[in-house]
């Protein structure tokens, strides 16, 4: 199996850099994975991957979330479990073999965890190709509250914003990717100077949060993570359609 950068590379290469934030609010456990099995089966051809958050993971069996990952599978999409994962070494790695036990491809993590943690994760994750990406910075309006924090950076003493901390964590471990929201996207600009190549930007919040598309793409973002403005459309076919030809044209 080729790692987890290059399989994003091939399942959006001249067809989408849209990821489906499958991020369903239901409260019937088979309605979830019959929605989602949907939601794969009509809009996979506008997409590169699909990301399913914590709410959506924690109520579906093993069965239903290896279900779902074969489903994306066989339509060439790829699928990140989005739990921010964040606690220690072992607790890290037990959440990871169970995910990959039902086939996602990737995990969305905290730094919060500490450099430590973050790279025994990530070295136990790339040894079976899966990836490891990073939260940044969040796309909601109230992020800048904690993400915009002055901290010391304990190695260096040197005082940063926690986001720039998380960055130089993250692009120093290497993590497969970091998220950086749509609404922030001077934070994508000089995350992308940062980064230089060394693992991709995937960016939430386009459309319902007030991120625009084109603008994300060329503040530098690779990825965009879509969710409400697709599901909630009058027509998600359409709505998907759409932002999948401007991502092609950025």
């Amino acid at each position: 199996m080729i790692d987890f950068r290059k399989r994003m590379r091939a399942s959006s290469s001249g067809k989408s850099l849209i990821i489906l934030a499958n991020d369903l609010d239901e409260n019937k456990v088979d309605k979830l994975e019959s929605r989602t099995l949907t939601n794969i089966k009509t809009l996979n051809k506008y997409l590169c991957a699909i990301k399913l958050n914590f709410h959506v993971i924690l109520p579906l069996s093993k069965t239903s979330l290896t279900k779902i990952n074969r489903a994306a599978h066989d339509v060439g999409l790829q699928t990140i479990a989005d739990i921010k994962l964040n606690d220690i070494g072992n607790t890290n790695r037990v959440a990871i073999e169970r995910l990959w036990e039902c086939g996602f491809d990737a995990v969305i993590v905290n730094p919060i965890m500490g450099p430590k943690n973050l790279k025994e994760l990530v070295e136990t994750s790339h040894k079976d190709k899966h990836g490891v990406i990073a939260l940044v910075h969040m796309s909601h309006r109230r992020a800048k509250l904690g993400y915009g924090l002055g901290v010391r950076d304990p190695i260096t003493s040197q005082m940063l914003i926690l986001h720039e901390l998380f960055l130089k964590w993250s692009y120093l471990l290497h993590v497969d990717g970091v998220i950086v929201g749509a609404t922030v996207p001077e934070l994508i600009t000089s995350c992308n100077k940062k980064i230089k190549s060394r693992c991709e930007i995937y960016s939430p919040g386009v459309g319902t949060q007030g991120g625009d598309p084109k603008k994300t793409l060329d503040a530098g973002a690779d990825y965009l993570i879509i969710g409400r403005t697709i599901l909630n459309s009058n027509d998600p076919i359409s709505e998907a359609k759409k932002l999948q030809k401007l991502t092609l044209k950025s």
